[in-house]
């Protein structure tokens, strides 16, 4: 069944788009003042509310300890006093940001005399479908709204609960600050018809930003019709040059794999160039095992782990290991021959988010920023940084790893289009 917000009152599909649809037209001419104070709103109503979604959450996570969906799914899934805070301060960071609707991008005078000016508006209906992670419900609503586009959140079955109270907040809150009724919308507890229902609202859907594994991309692929941005699947990798600060190497490693194993800016594939592999891949490796991470290794990588004192685990990497987006405390390990050799594995494994190098060399540093296809390159730095938050976004609907209209994380920019605005003095064109 699909659920409207602000309404307690169950609807299809259609029904909730149309809602969105209504309102997107008098949001989109909304004073920057109301919006950013509904984002106030919405951040403080959060914080007061937060027994009530601490509830929900639990419901949720006990839900997925039964059903087993991993401790991964599980991090991403939980919901703390400290992380209410971080979504609503994550609110009031977007209110805090340049209203990007009216926003002139550039101008020109004709030979004729009209004026011509391209700014920033609205999409209108902006569709978020999103697995697992509630805080995505907040993010999402709170850049829609302040970038003046109604909004139809599609989380999945595992955040039922905290969804519905999540939305339900957000959208209380703005309505009382003045934002249209309808403007944020949720649906819940449908499959993939429901699914493919949203993903072919033609004419009132105008965007979907699907956030999810290849399985959700692949569904919304073979229905589609409504226009699709792919917040796609993460497998990032991380190199270590020859000319590499070895003890930078290893934090960035580390960083990268554990700081939070399940988000798709953690890394996948560690390379590391022959030269520094006998002094580099004893230490990192054991320091990784240490930590719980499963290695693995390719036959030259491996040789190295044997070699070390107390010989450290590891299990022998596949042709499919290089391809796959772990979201776990798993790591594949491969040694290079040169930086031109790592530019090229990364280029045919990798999924185009986020490529580091750790190097002195500014020519091998250069040769992987411009040789690597992918949203972001990082030169000495953890994958970890590509979020909109952390790129002062304030938050982020996903990161795009498509080359049309959105690439990398996607922010209040990203969620307007543009139209030329054309004036005259009675010239007509001969």
């Amino acid at each position: 069944m699909a659920i409207a917000t602000d309404a307690d009152t169950t609807s299809p599909v259609a029904e909730v788009c149309r809602a969105a649809k209504a309102a997107a037209a008098p949001l989109a001419a909304l004073d920057t003042r109301v919006k950013d104070a509904a984002l106030y709103a919405i951040a403080d109503a959060l914080v007061e509310r937060a027994p009530e979604i601490l509830e929900a959450n639990q419901r949720d996570l006990e839900a997925g300890r039964e059903n087993e969906i991993g401790s991964a799914l599980l991090d991403r899934l939980a919901l703390d006093r400290t992380r209410i805070a971080a979504i609503a301060d994550g609110a009031r960071t977007i209110a805090a940001l340049p209203d990007p609707v009216g926003e002139t991008l550039d101008g020109h005078r004709l030979p004729s005399g009209v004026d011509v000016r391209r700014v920033r508006v609205p999409f209108g209906v902006v569709g978020v479908i999103y697995e697992a992670r509630p805080n995505v419900t907040i993010d999402a609503a709170a850049l829609c709204l302040k970038s003046g586009n109604a909004i139809v959140l599609r989380g999945s079955s595992t955040a039922t609960h905290s969804n519905a109270v999540l939305a339900a907040i957000a959208s209380e809150a703005a309505i009382q600050a003045g934002v249209p009724a309808g403007a944020i919308q949720l649906l819940a507890g449908g499959g993939r018809e429901e699914l493919a229902e949203l993903a072919t609202q033609d004419g009132v859907v105008d965007l979907i930003f699907p956030r999810g594994g290849e399985g959700l991309k692949n569904a919304l692929k073979a229905v589609a019709t409504v226009p699709v941005i792919y917040a796609a699947s993460g497998n990032c990798h991380v190199y270590v040059d020859a000319d590499a600060d070895l003890d930078a190497a290893e934090a960035i490693a580390l960083n990268a794999k554990v700081h939070r194993p399940g988000v798709c800016n953690a890394a996948e594939t560690l390379l590391v160039h022959a030269e520094v592999a006998p002094a580099f891949l004893p230490r990192v490796l054991r320091t990784l095992c240490t930590v719980g991470v499963e290695l693995r290794c390719d036959e030259r990588a491996a040789a190295h782990a044997r070699d070390h004192e107390g010989a450290i685990p590891v299990v022998p990497a596949s042709e499919e290991d290089w391809a796959t987006e772990y979201l776990d405390l798993i790591l594949a390990v491969k040694v290079v021959d040169s930086a031109e050799e790592a530019i090229g594995h990364v280029n045919r494994y990798g999924s185009g988010h986020s490529e580091a190098v750790v190097t002195e060399d500014l020519g091998v540093a250069r040769a992987f920023q411009l040789g690597v296809d992918a949203a972001c390159v990082y030169v000495n730095a953890s994958t970890r940084f590509t979020d909109g938050g952390e790129f002062g976004m304030g938050a982020e609907i996903g990161n795009s790893t498509q080359k049309l209209h959105a690439r990398g994380p996607i922010g209040l920019r990203e969620l307007c289009t543009f139209k030329y605005l054309i004036e005259g003095t009675g010239q007509v064109r001969i």
